[in-house]
């Protein structure tokens, strides 16, 4: 049996023989890339050893998957030990004499090189051993033995059970090749790994051998260069303190002399020579590479290359040009824009501009019996793609003239009778007549028109809303003042325990969900199944199942999506409401059926019972006349607050209609060859569905790219920076987006303090990483995030206020939230330790500290930022000027 391969007579097919370190280099030196050279044990050789000495029983049983990390470390230290018997002689032979071909005593490199690394759907780089400067048979020769004895590390087993890879079916071949004495070394990415961009090679790059820049432990010189014509773009020169190189036993770190500790170790001549061979790499597998390079002589060398896994999309540049259309206009992101926290897909910015305009000047006619907005006057428009509501200063000036009359208007009662009796019942109904048309009879620009006339009634149904949130934040912030100033003793409770318990439009959500894993917790197999199997396969199966337990899941299910369905995630129709994609729901349901969740119905009774015995309490102690304004207060904060919820709730109800349209719009256009996929409707602009003329499809993807470079930016709240709109900056529910430091600071949204891992979430599609006891950390959350809640420590988002969603909910779990610090989701990581403090609205980063190790922080209580619908849609009505100035809102 043939034991060696050289690298010469190996190629890609050859995994199974040489492992992919191997197979790969073998595949770059016959396509006559410059490697150094050197043969391959393969894999044969490893299995000749474990039957000789007959191990494979023992190693499986050792190896055998675990959830507990320290007993894959005392299996591998008891495999290793396996693996102490000499080779036979067949095999010594074979090694000593290819290694003496390479030179008698040549320092080599001995690398392991497993059947399943190296593959473009899992990344093993690192998880076996590497030994460097290994000289001499006998030093081969046991280097050899410890690269296959690496192939059961705990971090190699840990890392095939997380994969699902079967230990039974690895093997490992080792890689001997001999080593360049490197005088630099690095790594280089044919594709740009931080955006994606597929036309630009970044490389890394430090003095000595490379094992220093693979393993992290230096510094690295950092080169981004245009692959087209091999331009350095950017060139980052660290200071490099450390360096790895050869010594008389193996390799060491000795420090870089002064001299070179900050000079670069690449000039842009040889930054292109490098980035040329990574392109020659790329075009030969045809796929963007990982490859490990070296430098000795002046000359460069090609010490490894693998497929980039988990490439992300490509993505462009992140804006920093924040130029409005308008100079003398004010530009504000508030009210609608807390659903909106992501830049605008292009159709959806077309649409609402206009839709928003249109509807503000509806309610205006309405309630005060004039045509107060003119055309330019109030808009959505966008910048760098977020939306923004635009004001003129004219405008303004005759809102706020007005403010006194709509004020009246709306607080004479006419705004939640208005809501009940005609907004909701009028968009319920235009969504009917939709949801009842046969989509295929109808062409596409009646779909067209259909969606106009659905996100026009959304809008109107919106402002309608906006009109509510004022009276809300009122009741409440007189409530609480009246509480503080007359009411409270040392050791009464908050006023927030006063409004807490009430049914509400996500309440009920979450207890349909509940009431779901309570019935499914109940049928064994379901319930086996929905924790086994990955959700797609789960609803898949329960919707052709004619088992009746199965059926009957289903029906349920169906029924509660059609309740709560058009639910919104972001208000952008371009994202699926959970009608479309109900994936994210398992996970929740997944947490109630293990029993983790508290019981919705018995916390509502905890909450109202409180607050029942809280209000007894306080009233046995006022007179009458104080008693009387108390309980006036109480009731109206108590009526209102539900309202609200219940009104946002349904906000989406058009969406899942509005989707369907849109995409019927888009499989159409797909037929015709104008984009790709029925989704890239949500990327053009309205006008080219009326007039396109060819393919649309290199367009689309501009936009994608552009959009997730957007995504990137923290975008002001206020703009322009310095005009005459800066004197509403203090108003504005959210922090600087210039906070730097350990420390952030927003708005206290729910009392409380709490020391947990962090949990960055972008939308649904990462629901499935939320863990019991993280902290909830996203740029909103809508009453389609409130199941979440449930598993949440406590709640930390970019945008939001003291009455928004997100505290709203979070003071009915009794979880600490800190809202509006407009940078949470850019300066957090998840799985990073964060101490959420709810009553004075800060976030500390500990960083891997322990909560003793950090300095505590005196902060004051949060300036009541509560503004009616914040200088949104609630300014729209001119509701400004009877806010509360500067008052402090004390939540705890």
């Amino acid at each position: 049996m043939i034991f060696i391969k050289k690298f010469d007579e190996l190629g890609r097919d050859d995994l199974d023989q040489a492992g992919g370190k191997g197979a790969n280099l073998g595949e770059l030196t016959r396509a006559d890339l410059p490697v150094p050279p050197g043969f391959v044990i393969v894999t044969d050789a490893y299995r000749a050893y474990v039957a000789e000495h007959q191990l494979a029983d023992k190693i499986a049983e050792l190896a055998a998957p675990t959830d507990d990390p320290a007993g894959y470390e005392a299996a591998f230290d008891q495999i290793h030990a396996l693996f102490a018997n000499e080779v036979s002689d067949a095999l010594r032979t074979e090694i000593a004499e290819a290694y003496a071909a390479l030179g008698e005593h040549t320092p080599v490199a001995v690398r392991s090189s497993a059947t399943a690394e190296d593959l473009p759907e899992a990344s093993f780089a690192g998880q076996q051993d590497t030994y460097l400067n290994v000289r001499g048979l006998e030093d081969l020769l046991a280097a050899v033995r410890d690269c296959w004895a690496s192939l059961w590390t705990a971090r190699a087993m840990a890392y095939r059970a997380r994969q699902g890879i079967d230990p039974a079916t690895v093997s490992l071949a080792v890689v001997v090749q001999q080593m360049v004495d490197a005088d630099a070394a690095g790594v280089m990415f044919t594709a740009n790994p931080s955006n994606g961009r597929r036309d630009e090679v970044v490389i890394s790059a430090a003095w000595g051998l490379g094992e220093s820049v693979v393993s992290g432990s230096v510094n690295t010189d950092n080169i981004v260069v245009r692959k087209p014509d091999g331009a350095v773009v950017s060139s980052e020169t660290a200071d490099k303190a450390v360096m790895t190189v050869r010594a008389e036993q193996r390799t060491q770190e000795r420090p870089v002399p002064a001299k070179q500790r900050k000079q670069p170790v690449l000039n842009d001549s040889d930054a292109a020579e490098l980035a040329a061979y990574g392109s020659r790499i790329e075009n030969h597998y045809g796929a963007p590479q990982d490859i490990e390079w070296a430098r000795a002589d002046g000359k460069f060398f090609i010490v490894q290359a693998r497929p980039i896994t988990a490439l992300p999309e490509v993505e462009g540049p992140a804006p920093t040009d924040w130029a409005v259309p308008d100079p003398t206009a004010m530009y504000v992101r508030a009210s609608i824009v807390e659903q909106l926290p992501d830049p605008l897909t292009p159709l959806f910015a077309d649409l609402i501009d206009g839709a928003v305009t249109r509807s503000l000047q509806s309610l205006f006619q309405e309630f005060i019996g004039e045509d107060l907005i003119r055309d330019n006057d109030v808009g959505l428009p966008t910048i760098n793609g977020y939306a923004y509501y635009g004001y003129s200063r004219s405008g303004m000036v005759r809102l706020m003239w007005k403010s006194p009359k709509a004020f009246r208007a709306m607080f004479a009662g006419a705004s939640q009778p208005r809501w009940r009796n005609y907004s909701h019942p009028k968009y319920r109904r235009i969504v009917s007549d939709w949801t009842a048309r046969d989509l295929n009879g109808l062409t596409t620009a009646e779909l067209l028109g259909g969606v106009h006339e659905l996100v026009d009634a959304a809008a109107e149904y919106y402002t309608s809303v906006q009109a509510i949130i004022p009276i809300a934040a009122t009741s409440e912030i007189l409530f609480t003042w009246f509480y503080d100033a007359v009411v409270r003793q040392k050791d009464d409770p908050p006023a927030q325990v006063f409004v807490l318990g009430s049914d509400s439009e996500p309440i009920r959500a979450e207890k349909s969900l509940y009431d779901l894993a309570t019935w499914t917790h109940d049928q064994p197999e379901l319930a086996e199944s929905l924790v086994a199997l990955q959700p797609q396969e789960f609803l898949e199966r329960a919707a052709a199942s004619e088992d009746p337990s199965w059926h009957e899941w289903h029906n349920r299910f169906q029924a509660h999506l059609n309740a709560y369905g058009h639910t919104v995630y972001n208000l952008d129709f371009a994202n699926p409401v959970p009608a479309d994609d109900p994936v994210p729901l398992l996970n929740t349901l997944r947490f109630f059926v293990s029993g983790k969740g508290s019981d919705p119905y018995q916390r509502q009774r905890s909450l109202a019972t409180r607050r029942e015995q809280a209000t007894a309490v306080a009233l046995a102690r006022l007179d009458p006349v104080r008693a009387r304004t108390f309980r006036r207060l109480l009731h109206w904060a108590q009526s209102v607050a539900p309202v609200r919820e219940d009104a946002l709730a349904d906000v989406g109800l058009a969406w899942p209609q509005v989707r369907r349209m849109l995409r019927e719009i888009g499989r159409r256009l797909q037929v015709a060859g104008v984009i790709a996929e029925p989704d890239d409707v949500f990327w053009l602009h309205r006008s080219e569905i009326d007039e396109t003329l060819g393919s649309l499809v290199d367009q689309v993807e501009q936009r994608k790219e552009l959009w997730r470079g957007q995504r990137r930016a923290t975008p002001p709240q206020l703009l322009p920076k310095g005009g005459w709109g800066d004197m509403w900056r203090r108003w504005l529910p959210a922090a600087s987006e210039e906070q730097t430091g350990d420390l952030i600071k927003g708005i206290a949204g729910s009392m409380g303090t709490i020391t947990a891992p962090a949990r960055v979430l972008g939308g649904p599609q990462d629901f499935g990483q939320m863990q019991p006891g993280d902290v909830l950390v996203a740029s909103i959350t809508t009453p389609a995030w409130t199941s979440l809640f449930a598993m949440a420590s406590g709640v930390v988002t970019d945008i939001g206020g003291p009455l928004s969603h997100s505290s709203i909910v979070a003071r009915e779990y009794g979880i600490p939230a800190v809202l509006g610090t407009a940078v949470a989701t850019r300066r957090i990581h998840s799985g990073q330790m964060i101490k959420v403090d709810g009553d004075a609205g800060t976030v500390t980063l500990l960083d891997g500290k322990q909560p003793e190790e950090i300095e505590p922080v005196a902060t004051s209580s949060p300036r009541g930022k509560i503004i009616a619908g914040a200088i949104g849609g609630a300014t729209a009505v001119g509701l400004t000027a009877w806010l509360v100035r500067r008052r402090r809102t004390r939540l705890g």
